[in-house]
């Protein structure tokens, strides 16, 4: 494992160079992954590790639409593809990528098959770290292990077919066998990874909790609507509206952040640009400090785990949130985007 400083803090990583693909395939020659679930994480880490060459299998509910999806992904029922008790019976890592409600309610069905010298993997510390409230509590002699992409399913498979990686996080809950090092990195490595950084089940879901509700999607959005909105009500149109708000931040100046750096992006604006960015991010920076102050809170706290318990296990829960996903389909703001994004020159007739 490699230390590598970043900004005068110092972390362990796991490259390719120094795990390679060929030597993860030698960790795991003998052993069987059985992806249970496919639907956000599954397809893309069980068809990145079929195609790098491991022995997997599928276990899945058969006759719902994910069931259909495997089967159009080329997994085979009755060869690779199997119900979740077999699979789970086949498997000597067990890949546990069922949706945080779906772990909890599958657990007593699952934990049968949990016999000594297998690995429990997860890509989320969500059913491990909320035990208390999940019930997920793995048997004494098997491995409990986590690799979380840092992305979904979707752009860890496309990564992967550009011959890319998207990083990942690492952690080892429980070692039972001596072997839950080599056998998570070698997983991390077959999944895609670019690379490996070490964590533990309870800070890769703090993280995680934060980072959805935060930047990655809650404050990103709210952020989004807020200026467009200011922006309608000052009497800018629509199409206006969304390209200064989100066309240009996705298609030209975040691919410039992603690929040097903030510091490089600013440096490459217009004077004007440079200089109202610098007078007015500590202003944003000190309005919205606080509220991440007690989202982090609400987090560790196990408020934000229990109330996705409850709402996810409510009957009509898919129903309440295709309505509320609606909602914000037809939002002004998002229908400009469908035109926008039409209009842009690959997709243009």
């Amino acid at each position: 494992m490699a230390m590598l400083n970043f900004g005068g803090t110092e972390e362990k990583v796991v490259t390719r160079e120094e795990f390679p693909l060929e030597k993860a395939r030698e960790v795991l020659k003998d052993e069987t992954i059985a992806v249970i679930g496919y639907g956000v994480q599954g397809p893309g880490q069980s068809l990145n590790l079929r195609d790098n060459g491991f022995n997997v299998i599928v276990g899945q509910r058969k006759g719902g639409a994910s069931w259909d999806k495997a089967v159009k992904d080329g997994w085979v029922p009755g060869e690779s593809l199997f119900e979740i008790e077999e699979a789970a019976d086949r498997g000597t890592i067990i890949q546990y990528l069922l949706s945080d409600a779906a772990q909890i309610e599958v657990w007593p069905r699952l934990k049968p098959y949990l016999t000594p010298g297998k690995a429990l993997y997860f890509s989320h510390g969500f059913g491990i770290t909320y035990n208390d409230r999940t019930k997920i509590i793995a048997p004494e002699g098997v491995d409990v292990i986590l690799v979380a992409p840092k992305g979904s399913g979707t752009s860890l498979r496309r990564l992967f077919l550009e011959g890319r990686g998207l990083n990942s996080s690492f952690a080892i809950d429980q070692d039972a066998t001596g072997r839950a090092y080599e056998r998570v990195v070698a997983l991390g490595i077959g999944v895609g990874s670019g690379y490996l950084f070490e964590t533990d089940f309870q800070r890769e879901v703090y993280s995680d909790l934060t980072g959805e509700r935060g930047t990655l999607m809650g404050a990103i959005q709210g952020i989004f609507e807020a200026q467009y909105d200011v922006l309608r009500a000052n009497g800018h149109s629509p199409s206006e509206a969304f390209n200064e708000t989100v066309e240009e931040l996705t298609q030209s100046l975040m691919p410039l952040v992603a690929e040097n750096g903030m510091d490089w992006m600013y440096a490459n604006c217009s004077t004007t640009a440079q200089r109202g960015a610098l007078d007015w991010k500590d202003k944003f920076r000190d309005a919205v400090k606080p509220v991440f102050q007690d989202l982090y809170k609400s987090v560790s706290s196990g408020e934000e785990a229990q109330r996705s318990i409850d709402s996810n296990s409510q009957k009509d829960y898919r129903v309440k949130l295709e309505a509320e996903l609606k909602e914000l389909s037809d939002s002004e703001m998002w229908q400009a985007g469908r035109t926008v994004r039409k209009l842009r020159p690959e997709n243009a007739e």
